[in-house]
């Protein structure tokens, strides 16, 4: 009786924990794929988003709770300043619109306020936390990942980036270009 108890326990630990763990994003890997589409969330114009579209250049992501959207604009106004070249570097942010009690069409209008300040990047909705569930992002924080021109991960940092660590962030986005 005792043996099956505790294998019962052991399955359902597996059970709960093991998928997150699995999603678990990897340093040096391409992360598993996510798209955001009709209930799901997309682009501000409602056409999908996938994370497939990670590639042929370097990207930087931003996923942001709304309620701390400026907790990386150094990070934003860094990355601006370098002036990358298009053909080569694109940025893609995406909102965790499930992190925030503020209504989706406040949240769309200051987006789209931002698209004007930002017009190279790709603004995305997430309406149900796909990438915090997929990926196992932080969830109500704002994290930032570089990817190289495989899709594979090459920076992570959730929460706010020190100076040292924006300075590593471009540094490895110059390399990789």
């Amino acid at each position: 009786m005792k043996y099956s108890l505790k294998l019962l326990l052991l399955l359902l630990v597996l059970f709960f924990f093991l998928p997150s763990a699995l999603a678990q994003l990897k340093m040096g890997e391409v992360p598993q794929k996510v798209e955001l589409k009709g209930k799901l969330g997309g682009r501000l114009d409602g056409s999908p988003w996938s994370s497939e579209e990670l590639r042929g250049k370097v990207y930087v992501l931003f996923y942001v709770d709304p309620d701390k959207k400026d907790l990386n604009n150094e990070t934003s106004e860094a990355i601006l300043k370098e002036k990358f070249p298009g053909e080569k570097f694109q940025s893609v942010a995406i909102i965790n619109m499930a992190a925030t009690w503020l209504p989706n069409f406040a949240i769309s209008s200051s987006l789209k306020e931002k698209q004007k300040r930002y017009p190279r990047t790709i603004y995305v909705r997430d309406y149900k936390k796909v990438l915090v569930k997929t990926w196992n992002l932080a969830d109500n924080n704002s994290d930032v990942l570089a990817f190289d021109r495989q899709g594979k991960l090459i920076f992570r940092k959730d929460g706010k980036l020190t100076p040292a660590e924006i300075s590593n962030l471009l540094e490895l986005i110059r390399k990789n270009l």
